[in-house]
């Protein structure tokens, strides 16, 4: 096959001239592209333009505020000044006149404290005692609340006041008069128990029982000496409930055994009155006596006549020992026949006086003082037992912190009382403060 070049050339044109018009074609598609995004872009500009635009429309259009001139240079006014003398006057006056008092005209106090409880002595059983559980134990609640209020009564106020004269201790110096602090004699009774509350502080644990008594005089002497006499009044009162506590729980017990006693006194007199009338001691005495001695001539007669047998089948009836015997069973018989005779006419006497209501009147009487011993014997081993018991409550009083005696004064605690003041005053004058700008402003 022959190749013909003419052919090939044009074949070889037509090839570049396809590639050249894709090559067109192809630039032209991404000029409609690039113009399509160019078109995008100007048409999302344009809204946001117009968004733009519809939202300052939106917009209130505020006026113009014209330009205030300078704030001229401030200045004090007459409330200022108002306000400065008020704070001078209520503020530092009252601090400085309490400054004053506190260190210039109060007087020292000084303070005595003391701590005692109530205990009950427990007086343990033998087996308690061998097991190691006798001990002192803490009264209750009720002594406690009776000493807390007894120390703070008109009454203990009375009683130490006749002993130490208050009036007088708590008086400041004439040279140091302290008219708040101190007080005003002479005063009342109920005056001097309200400065009691002042001077005297209780303090009472419940859980413990513990008291605390706390008194301010000024002199420490003073002081421990109003210690002193409350601790002995508390004490003596704890005495006097303690006694009749003791006395409530034997009385019972105590009146039967007097009652027993007399009794027993009166049945021993009468049974005496009655041996003294009869002149014998007992009623069958005698016949005791003379059935004794009978019941012992009667043995005695027995081994006589064992002795005659005995004899008489051993010896001869001249032995001497034989006639011995024989003698002595004839005086032994005698003796036996004149012993019933005395009994038979002792026992018709008696029977002619009418020993029958003797005897009875003899065993009543015994019986009478038998029931008396024992009723005495119980009602002894009774009130035994009911003064155990109450000894068993016996309570005293106990100080486990003696009263002290103070060598510095503590009050007035002048910069805390100064600081209050000062405080106090303070707060008053900027409420005042508060309360009068407040009505100004309103105005």
């Amino acid at each position: 096959m022959t190749h013909n070049p003419a052919q090939s050339t044009t074949t070889h044109h037509t090839h570049a001239a396809r590639k050249q018009q894709k090559l067109r074609e192809r630039k032209e598609a991404l000029r409609r592209i690039e113009k399509k995004r160019h078109d995008r872009a100007l048409a999302v500009a344009a809204r946001e333009k117009k968004r733009e635009t519809a939202s300052q429309a939106t917009i209130l259009t505020l006026p113009v505020a014209s330009i205030v001139p300078p704030v001229p240079q401030a200045r004090l006014h007459l409330r200022h000044r108002l306000s400065f003398v008020s704070f001078i006057i209520i503020v530092l006056g009252t601090s400085l006149f309490v400054s004053w008092y506190l260190w210039e005209r109060a007087a020292d106090r000084y303070t005595s404290i003391a701590g005692f409880a109530v205990h009950s002595e427990d007086m343990s059983s033998p087996v308690e005692l061998l097991g190691g559980v006798a001990s002192l134990s803490g009264s209750g609640a009720a002594d406690e609340e009776v000493l807390y209020q007894f120390i703070q009564s008109q009454h203990l106020v009375e009683i130490i006041d006749k002993s130490l004269n208050l009036r007088k201790i708590w008086s400041p110096p004439a040279t140091n008069s302290d008219p708040i602090f101190g007080y005003h004699a002479p005063g009342t009774i109920e005056d001097l128990t309200k400065y009691w509350g002042r001077m005297v502080n209780v303090y009472s644990d419940s859980s413990t029982g513990l008291i605390e008594v706390k008194v301010q005089a000024f002199a420490p002497e003073d002081a421990r000496a109003i210690v002193q006499e409350i601790y002995a009044e508390s004490a003596q009162l704890i005495h006097e409930l303690s006694a009749i506590a003791r006395e409530d729980a034997t009385q019972h017990a105590e009146e039967n055994l007097a009652r027993a006693a007399q009794r027993l006194k009166k049945t021993r007199l009468t049974l005496a009155e009655f041996r003294m009338r009869n002149q014998l001691v007992s009623p069958d005495t005698p016949l005791q006596i003379q059935t004794g001695l009978l019941a012992s001539l009667e043995a005695e007669m027995t081994e006589t006549l064992i002795s005659i047998d005995m004899l008489k089948h051993t010896s001869t009836p001249t032995d001497p020992r034989l006639k011995q015997a024989q003698r002595r069973r004839e005086i032994i018989a005698a003796r036996i026949s004149q012993e019933h005779q005395k009994s038979n006419a002792m026992q018709g006497a008696m029977h002619s006086i009418g020993f029958a209501d003797l005897f009875g009147q003899f065993e009543s009487l015994k019986v009478d003082l038998e029931f008396a011993e024992q009723s005495y014997t119980a009602s002894q081993a009774a009130f035994d037992t009911a003064v155990a018991e109450g000894r068993k409550r016996s309570k005293y009083l106990a100080a486990h912190i003696p009263p002290t005696l103070a060598e510095t004064s503590i009050y007035p605690n002048r910069p805390f009382l100064l600081g209050v003041t000062f405080a106090s005053s303070f707060a008053l004058w900027a409420l005042i403060m508060l309360v009068w700008h407040s009505l100004r402003d309103r105005h």
